[in-house]
């Protein structure tokens, strides 16, 4: 069977014993901040197991797109070396909430496995947690497996949960016996054992705990059925392959390396694995970059920095990219394309984006890692110098992290130079690094406080019906003060207020919450913020006068002045984002946003500073839809049919089955929750203020409208004209460029004269040199001169000595800079560097360089007389030695 065929197998087997079949979720989890990455199908069901959240199905099959690769479950350092182990995978799982439980669970596996995939019964071995006697019994009511082929395990292989906190239970797995060649060969080899002859094939969870943060296990509100297998495995197995790199599912994308790179596959051994490295990581760059993720040195985009930096490391030992200029990945993204792009329409969709960016970021890893080689070059020549044999573990590290330079290309390099490396002092900051990261992400999506939780459960949602009104009558339901449950708040307490109905917008999709006063008759509270938790609308308030209860009967009036300018910066986002994929190409993506009354942003990703023509073209297209005052319309549509139009969705963002469409007819269309104008022309004007780099490969426009904009442009034009009147012109660009012309002029007749005042200061200089052993030592100390101008002159004395030693300090500002020399008829008796080092260390300060020059500096200027001082006698050590 092709591995199509095996995926849509598993989808009709259990569509027709009533499952509903989910499309996979993102790889990215939005909400839960115990993962990095999707790595099970029942990452999208977890709110569903824990009864936050239902849905109108009971039974449902999947495909899940998981990835292993950093924080706990990370397979990344195994992949290429092994039959087995990648870096992203398809979860195949069928799942049920509260339906059935063991029993059809372990039925269904059965007749799929042995009556679908014909998979020989004889060859299918059972494990079951050692405490779970109905799992066994279950075993052998309802299936003819033989009783000799189940097995009970312990907690390690049969307890599963998805990370330290969720839900958990016991499990059974499914393995095959793939024979006694494929095995160790031990004569005690049996179920467990760690080799590849008794293959695990599927998992099938039983669903019954929740574990806490303090490891607590308390029963699920339903028990429930979660199981997982690998297509990757599946396919390897049903297609006679011992090795799932030899699968269909990789097939096309090795076919393609061995064409770019000349090396066939299943020759040798060490390129086998650079080949299988590159294969599955293409897989996961390709998956990663469609979903919008990009490249960083924190969370998320560090883990694929690291994996797009490891296959770039092992197309350079296959023979490819080895031109500084050369990027070869993203040649090798279209078999990844073209044989999952049916499954995943987003692969096929972000294709042109995905190669640029890996383009560019491949591109910048061939700059750093020439970079690396030259600081691991200097690293090495100094351990040679004092006969240390070990390149230190940070050292390493810090070549790793900071230019993403592979340890095993430094053990090579290191081996080369008959050294060795440091990996425990590497991994112990590898360590310190990885608890960085997981820090970074767990703050990026902290957890919705259980509170809130609460109390939805126990007054429902907030209805919202500010798209239509900025004034409505309501009912208090809760209200919260510093976090705690209270029936009453008085005059003076800060509060949060939960309505039954509300206009005051909740902050979310990256628009500012609404501001405005609840008030009746007698009592006023006034509307600092609304944030938006887990369909509830939280006003942040302040009791002006009154005391309000639970059940009182309000009235909310929004501040319209500040909804309409919010409005205008929203609709002006949707305008922007369309005018850069006009100007800048289809690869941008929106990566964020903030749209406030006072102004917006927008981050997007590109990979060049937009410059000024592209800006005003953009502005020129914006602009350009204000003036046409075209209307803005809303839609709530079905999500599917909504896609089929083209309208722009933001990935990871979590959408309904109905979705609501903000369009501009015939320029923009985005899936939007947010409030917008009803006419472009509402917005009046739109400028750009200011457009930067926020990340690597993350720009950021900022932004105004409306007044703002005005206010922005009138300071602009006042600063012009205050500019004009100073330079006394009216045409101020004219006048500060001839400006800069005069002080380019004065600059070269500065540098000119201070060349001459060195040439002739160093002539009077060079007859300070002392004379030690025949050797000439000059040092001396010349105030008020730049680093650059005292290099200088020390360039000039040394002419002049012709063979000797200088040292020259000069104090200017409180700072005081160094410059030693050796002539090159001593360089390889004395060291430039060394000498520095040492007279900056005595004058507190830091300095180093080359044998024949080095420079440095102190700000502890009391000290630098003495250090000066010091360096007759440092000559006099050096020449002893010598």
């Amino acid at each position: 069977m092709k591995s199509s065929e095996i995926r849509n197998s598993f989808w009709d087997f259990f569509k027709s014993k009533g499952h509903e079949i989910v499309k996979s979720s993102s790889l990215i989890p939005r909400h839960d901040p115990t993962l990095l990455f999707a790595n099970a199908g029942m990452v999208q069901f977890k709110s569903v197991f824990l009864g936050e959240e239902k849905r109108p199905y009971t039974r449902a099959v999947s495909c899940q797109k998981c990835m292993r690769a950093g924080g706990k479950h990370s397979d990344l350092e195994n992949v290429g070396h092994t039959a087995r182990h990648h870096t992203f995978f398809e979860m195949l799982g069928n799942f049920s909430f509260g339906d059935y439980f063991k029993r059809d669970a372990i039925l269904f596996a059965w007749e799929l496995l042995t009556e679908w995939y014909k998979l020989p019964k004889d060859k299918l071995w059972v494990s079951v947690y050692e405490d779970d006697d109905e799992a066994e019994g279950l075993w052998k009511e309802v299936t003819d497996i033989s009783s000799g082929q189940i097995v009970r395990l312990g907690a390690k292989d049969n307890f599963w949960q998805m990370g330290d906190t969720g839900p958990c239970g016991p499990c059974s797995e499914i393995i095959i016996d793939q024979g006694e060649d494929v095995g160790c060969g031990k004569a005690d080899c049996k179920v467990g054992c760690d080799c590849d002859r008794y293959l695990e094939l599927w998992n099938l969870v039983f669903m019954q705990f929740n574990r806490d943060e303090s490891g607590n296990l308390t029963p699920l509100p339903k028990p429930s059925i979660d199981t997982g297998m690998g297509l990757e495995r599946i396919t390897a197995v049903l297609q006679g392959k011992r090795n799932n790199f030899d699968s269909d599912l990789f097939a096309p994308i090795i076919s393609a390396v061995e064409s770019l790179s000349g090396v066939s596959y299943g020759k040798r051994p060490e390129t086998d694995i650079s080949i299988r490295v590159m294969a599955d990581h293409l897989r996961t760059m390709t998956f990663l970059l469609s979903e919008g993720l990009i490249p960083s040195n924190e969370g998320r985009g560090y883990v694929l920095r690291r994996i797009i930096r490891r296959a770039s490391r092992h197309a350079k030992l296959l023979g490819l990219a080895n031109n500084s200029n050369s990027a070869v990945l993203y040649k090798l993204m279209d078999p990844v394309v073209d044989a999952m792009g049916g499954v995943y329409p987003e692969l096929v969709q972000e294709r042109e984006r995905s190669a640029k960016v890996l383009m560019f970021e491949e591109e910048r890893f061939t700059k750093t890692l020439e970079q690396g080689m030259r600081i691991l070059d200097g690293v090495i020549e100094g351990l040679k110098k004092t006969g240390i044999k070990i390149i230190p573990g940070d050292e390493l590290f810090k070549l790793y992290d900071t230019y993403g330079f592979p340890l095993d290309l430094a053990r090579d390099i290191a081996m080369d130079n008959n050294l060795l490396i440091d990996e425990g002092g590497f991994n112990k900051e590898m360590e310190i690094q990885r608890e960085r990261a997981r820090a970074s992400w767990v703050g990026e999506e902290e957890a919705i406080a259980s509170i809130y939780k609460e109390l939805l459960s126990e007054i429902g949602e907030t209805v919202f019906v500010g798209y239509d009104v900025l004034e409505s009558e309501a009912v208090i339901k809760a209200i919260l003060k510093e976090g705690k449950v209270v029936t009453e708040a008085s005059e003076g307490d800060e509060v949060e207020l939960f309505l039954d109905k509300t206009p005051f917008y909740g902050e979310s999709g990256g628009q500012s919450g609404d501001a405005g006063i609840i008030f009746t008759d007698t009592k006023e509270a006034a509307v600092a913020d609304t944030k938006k938790e887990v369909g509830l609308h939280a006003h942040i308030v302040k009791i002006k006068k009154g005391s309000f209860k639970v059940w009182d009967k309000v009235r909310c009036v929004v501040d319209k002045e500040k909804r309409m300018s919010t409005a205008r910066n929203h609709t002006a986002t949707h305008l922007l984002h369309t005018a850069l994929r006009t100007v800048l190409g289809e690869h941008v993506k929106q990566a964020g946003s903030l749209v406030s009354p006072e102004r917006m942003r927008f981050d997007f990703s590109h990979f060049y500073p937009v410059d000024r023509k592209e800006i005003e073209a953009i502005e020129n297209i914006v602009n350009g839809k204000i003036l046409e005052n075209i209307k803005v319309e809303t839609n709530i549509m079905d999500i599917r049919d909504a896609l089929k139009t083209g309208v722009i969705a933001l990935f990871g963002e979590k959408y309904g089955e109905k979705v609501r469409v903000v369009s501009v007819p015939g320029f923009s269309s985005e899936l939007c929750g947010g409030t917008h104008c009803k006419m472009t022309g509402d917005m009046g004007i739109f400028v750009i203020a200011s457009e930067g780099s926020v990340a690597s490969g993350i720009r950021r426009i900022e932004a105004f409208t409306g007044k703002a904009a005005f206010d922005y442009l009138r300071q602009k034009s006042n600063e012009l004209a205050k500019i004009a009147d100073t330079l006394k012109t009216d045409n101020p660009y004219e006048r500060v460029g001839k400006l800069l012309e005069d002080i380019k002029a004065v600059d070269k007749d500065m540098e000119t004269l201070k060349s001459k005042m060195a040439s002739q200061s160093s002539s009077s200089i060079v007859d300070n040199a002392k004379e030690i052993d025949g050797l000439k030592v000059l040092v001396h100390r010349f105030d008020n001169l730049e680093q650059k101008d005292l290099r200088v002159l020390a360039d000039n004395v040394r002419d002049r000595l012709g063979s000797g030693i200088i040292v020259l300090a000069s104090v200017k500002d409180g700072q005081a800079s160094m410059v030693a020399m050796v002539t090159n008829d001593l360089v390889k008796r004395f060291s430039a560097g060394d000498i520095l080092k040492k007279v900056a260390s005595t004058a507190g300060g830091r300095g180093g360089g080359k044998a024949e020059m080095a420079q440095g500096g102190t700000k502890e200027i009391e000290r630098l007389d003495k250090a000066l001082d010091s360096v007759y006698d440092l000559i006099k050590q050096v020449r002893s030695k010598n």
